[in-house]
C-alpha cells in the first residue's frame, strides 16, 4: 500500500510484484492496455525468437521505420521512431517549442510537465466537467490568442476521459492555428476509436508546414514493455526529429514486432472490435452502480466520477486488498480524487471490478440484486460482433449526471 503513495504516477507491474512478494499480481485497470493483442500465436514466435532478440544488436532506426511504412502505408520521410510516445515529446519540446505550450486539462501529464521542466510557460486550458470534458474549438482558439501561446497541443481520444474531437472539428482547428510555430495532435488512442472510420489526421499532418500527429504502438498492441511510437509530419519537421534521435534508439523487441505487424493486422483489427465491445458492455454496467457518473469514452478506458463522500484514494486502496488496481486521478491536473480512470478489460476481470466497486459504494447491499451482476451474461450474444460504422450504441447516451 505505500508504494501507491509514494509517487506522482502509477507504479509499474514489476514494482507491484516485487512489492507483493508471493501474492499473486493485480488485476490491471490502471495501465491503457489492449488486453486481445498481440495473439497467442504471436508471443509463441516472439518466445521462440528470444535468444536472438537479446542477443544481437537490432537494426538501425531507418530499417526498422521503412518497415513500419510500408505496412501501414506511411512514407518514410514523413515518420521518426521513438523509444515511446515520451521520447518523441521529449524531443519535440527541446526541438520545437521555444517559447510556450497550450494544452487542455485534464490531459496526459507529460504534455504539462515536460515544457515545465525545460522552463517554458504551460498555458493550461480547463476542459468543464459540465461538458462532459468536451472540447470547443473555438473557445479554445479563443484561448490561445489570449494567452499568446506558440504551440498547441491536442490528445484525441484525451487521457483520462476518452473525449473524442471529430476528425473534421481537429482538421477545422489546424486551419484555424496554421500560423502557430505547431500543432501537436497526440493520437495515442487512436486506433480505439469507432466513431467514424479513419479516424486520423496523419495524412493532413504530411502536407502541413506545423503540424505533428503522434501515435504509440505500445498501447494498441499490448506491448507497452517494448517502448515504441511514432511520429508522422512534413518531411522537414520529421527529419528535424529523427536527425536528432540516436541511430540505434529502438530496441530488437521493437523490430522483431514491427517485422510480425503485416501477418497479425486481420488478427489486431479483431482485438480492436472486440475491445469497443467490451467497452460498450462495461460502460453500461457501470452506470448501474449506484451514484456512479460515467463518461462516454473513445479510448479503451472509461473515467468514472464517484458520487459526494466518496474518495478515490480509499476506493483505490480498498480495491488493491481484493487484487484489482485502478488509476485514481487526484494527481491529474484539472482532476480531483473523486475521479477514478478504469481500463477497459474482458467480462470476468470487470466482474471483479463491479463487485470491489459495490462493496465500496454500498456495503450493505449484496451486488447479486443488482441487473448489472447479469449483464455480461444477457448480452453474451452482442459481444465480439464487428462494429458496422456509426455511433457505438451506448457512446450516443449522455453521461450519468
Amino acid at each position: 500500500m505505500e508504494l501507491l503513495r509514494a509517487q506522482a504516477h502509477s507504479p509499474s507491474y514489476f514494482e507491484l510484484v516485487r512489492a507483493g512478494g508471493e501474492n499473486p499480481a493485480p488485476v490491471d485497470f490502471c495501465i491503457p492496455c489492449n488486453p486481445y493483442f498481440p495473439t497467442r500465436g504471436m508471443m509463441e514466435e516472439l518466445g521462440r525468437n528470444l535468444e536472438a532478440t537479446l542477443k544481437f544488436y537490432p537494426s538501425d532506426a531507418k530499417t526498422i521505420t521503412a518497415e513500419l511504412c510500408s505496412t501501414l502505408g506511411l512514407h518514410p520521410q514523413t515518420v521518426a521512431m521513438g523509444n515511446g510516445s515520451t521520447e518523441l515529446i521529449t524531443w519535440l519540446d527541446h526541438l520545437l517549442v521555444t517559447e510556450s505550450l497550450a494544452i487542455p486539462i485534464p490531459t496526459f501529464g507529460r504534455w504539462t510537465d515536460q515544457p515545465l521542466e525545460t522552463g517554458k510557460r504551460v498555458d493550461m486550458y480547463r476542459l468543464a466537467e459540465s461538458r462532459n470534458f468536451a472540447l470547443d474549438v473555438d473557445d479554445y482558439v479563443r484561448f490561445i490568442r489570449q494567452r499568446g501561446s506558440r504551440v498547441a497541443v491536442v490528445c484525441n481520444p484525451n487521457n483520462p476521459d476518452g473525449g473524442y474531437l471529430p476528425r473534421h472539428e481537429v482538421v477545422r482547428l489546424m486551419d484555424l492555428l496554421a500560423d502557430l510555430d505547431l500543432v501537436i495532435i497526440d493520437e495515442s488512442f487512436g486506433d480505439f476509436v469507432d466513431a467514424e472510420p479513419y479516424a486520423g489526421v496523419a495524412a493532413e499532418a504530411s502536407i502541413r508546414s506545423n503540424v505533428v500527429v503522434l501515435r504509440s504502438l505500445g498501447k494498441n498492441f499490448g506491448l507497452h514493455g517494448i517502448r515504441f511510437g511514432y511520429l508522422v509530419a512534413n518531411p522537414a519537421l520529421a527529419g528535424r526529429v529523427r536527425d536528432a534521435l540516436p541511430k540505434w534508439n529502438l530496441n530488437a523487441f521493437a523490430e522483431v514486432v514491427v517485422f510480425m505487424m503485416r501477418k497479425y493486422m486481420a488478427e489486431y483489427h479483431d482485438s480492436l472490435h472486440r475491445l469497443a465491445d467490451d467497452r460498450r458492455l462495461m460502460f453500461q454496467q457501470l452506470s448501474q452502480l449506484p451514484g456512479l457518473s460515467v463518461f462516454a469514452s473513445q479510448g479503451n478506458f472509461l473515467l468514472v466520477k464517484l458520487p459526494t463522500g466518496h474518495d478515490g484514494v480509499q476506493l483505490r486502496d480498498h480495491m488493491f486488498k481484493q487484487g484489482v488496481f485502478v488509476r485514481e486521478c487526484g494527481n491529474k491536473l484539472g482532476m480531483t480524487s473523486q475521479f477514478v480512470r478504469l481500463v477497459v478489460r474482458p467480462q470476468p476481470d470487470v466482474t471483479r471490478l463491479l463487485t470491489g466497486f459495490f462493496t465500496y459504494l454500498d456495503p450493505q447491499r449484496s451486488f447479486e440484486s443488482l441487473p448489472t451482476a447479469n449483464l455480461h451474461h444477457r448480452h453474451a450474444t452482442h459481444l465480439h460482433q464487428p462494429h458496422l460504422g456509426g455511433l457505438p450504441p451506448l457512446m450516443s447516451l449522455p453521461p450519468s449526471a
